[in-house]
């Protein structure tokens, strides 16, 4: 191991070969083992997930942050990833679905491959090898071979039924000229939980301290951290700083916003909080579970999304937050919700067994899980009129990933015209409450943070 006294700052790219081969398990095992061999890890998740990066701060002690080529421009993506540099010594990033996926099929727009490029990072490849031997060979070489602009550093296989088993698939990585890093071996007691979105976000507390401790000894039993710490690119901060997003100077405080954050709403971009602070917003956290009120003072209000579906009984009995937030938007108070955030505010939320539990009701409109279909993918939104964030005409990036459906009518405008499905309206706006299914980075566009301070500023200074 390295002496602290000689220690750069390094990074690194674990891939996957397509969805759900392990990448977060050993992600997160990895940026553990280096964080108790003192380092201080950074890490990183590709693609617009709020989930998976809850893992990675499990270990690490500090947020994961976002690396998104389709949803942040690249030149956004580089500042991102370097200014979250800046005191750290090692760079984990997590990828999405596989090494190749992204956007489109045409082109690598969004895809790992795409950010790793862009930061010049080499990629550890995870390898599903439960149900193949020597076809992993294979596999990896048409891996290796696809880009050559890619530098794969190596794999670590996942599912390993014990020596025999591994001793069949070694020749074959062998012979494609690819470099064993280590194994997970099939365990059950290291499968992460999930549910019907994915995996379950560590805030929920439903995995244990155990399950790390049990992780972290498998991964510095199996795996070999330390050569992928020589084999990690060294990250260059020498360059001169030129903001794209951030204000030449952090601003003072000039409004405060509430942000809803518990177990049923945790779905933020932490670089979206951290704009919002640096254009002169002080983040105030509440509950919308626990609390009974709205902070008293704020310009604005902030609901993001999560899961309010399973805690839909403890938020409609919290009838006092749903009157407070239902009076605050009655009187004009500018408030910005996504998904789980317009899940919230409307009339009810009706479960799987169709039972109601009454919210907000600032639009009428119910939120329904009964015999909903999974909607997912990018979208491109313009907005259709003036709101918090935003001008008429104005158009951004963003996502959605719900079960959810709306049931009735809302009599708020419409928020948005989205650009890649004509003919769709999508969100709703009435006075300055806005509620979208959209989830937005607000790195996404630089006016979209100061936009929102300055829109709550003003509505505080004048009330």
């Amino acid at each position: 191991m390295e002496s602290k006294d000689h220690r750069r700052r390094k990074g690194l790219v674990i891939a996957g070969t397509h969805s759900g081969v392990g990448k977060t398990t050993v992600a997160t095992g990895i940026m553990a083992v280096l964080c108790r061999k003192g380092y201080k890890v950074q890490p990183f998740k590709v693609g617009p997930d709020y989930i998976d990066p809850s893992y990675h701060g499990a270990v690490c002690g500090l947020p994961s942050r976002n690396l998104d080529t389709w949803l942040l421009e690249r030149a956004a993506v580089v500042e991102l990833f370097r200014r979250a540099m800046r005191d750290k010594e090692i760079a984990v990033v997590e990828g999405v679905m596989g090494l190749f996926d992204g956007f489109r099929g045409e082109d690598e727009e969004g895809s790992t491959a795409h950010v790793a490029k862009l930061l010049r990072l080499p990629v550890i490849l995870v390898v599903d090898a439960s149900a193949a031997a020597r076809s992993v060979g294979a596999l990896v070489l048409g891996f290796k071979n696809f880009d050559p602009h890619i530098e794969l550093a190596g794999v670590i296989l996942n599912g390993i039924a014990g020596e025999r088993h591994l001793e069949f698939v070694k020749p074959s990585l062998e012979k494609a000229g690819v470099t064993l890093l280590g194994y997970l071996p099939k365990r059950p007691d290291l499968r992460l939980p999930e549910r019907h979105l994915g995996l379950i976000p560590t805030v929920e507390g439903r995995v244990s301290v155990e399950f790390f401790g049990r992780l972290v000894e498998q991964v510095e039993r199996t795996i070999d951290v330390d050569r992928i710490l020589r084999l990690a690119a060294p990250i260059d901060l020498s360059e001169p700083d030129s903001s794209l997003l951030f204000p030449e100077a952090h601003r003072a405080a000039k409004v405060a916003i509430a942000v809803a954050r518990d177990k049923a709403f945790n779905f933020y971009y932490p670089d979206s909080l951290d704009l919002l602070e640096a254009w002169g917003a002080e983040i105030v956290s509440f509950s919308l579970l626990e609390d009974r009120e709205l902070p008293s003072g704020v310009g604005g209000v902030y609901i993001g999304g999560g899961f309010p579906e399973l805690y839909a009984r403890e938020l409609s009995e919290n009838s006092l937050m749903r009157s407070s937030v239902q009076r605050a938007a009655q009187r004009g108070l500018p408030i910005y919700a996504e998904c789980g955030g317009l899940m919230y505010l409307g009339e009810s939320i009706e479960d799987s067994e169709s039972k109601n539990y009454p919210m907000a009701a600032v639009f009428p409109y119910c939120s329904s899980m009964k015999g909903s279909k999974l909607t997912l993918g990018y979208r491109n939104v313009s907005a259709l009129d003036d709101n918090p964030l935003m001008s008429k005409g104005e158009s951004v990036r963003g996502h959605e990933f719900h079960l959810s459906v709306l049931q009735g009518e809302s009599r708020g405008s419409s928020a948005y015209d989205v650009l890649d499905q004509p003919g769709r309206k999508e969100g709703f706006r009435v006075r300055n409450t806005m509620a979208s299914y959209i989830h937005l980075h607000l790195g996404s566009k630089r006016s979209l943070a100061s936009s929102f301070v300055d829109f709550c500023a003003a509505w505080r200074a004048a009330t």
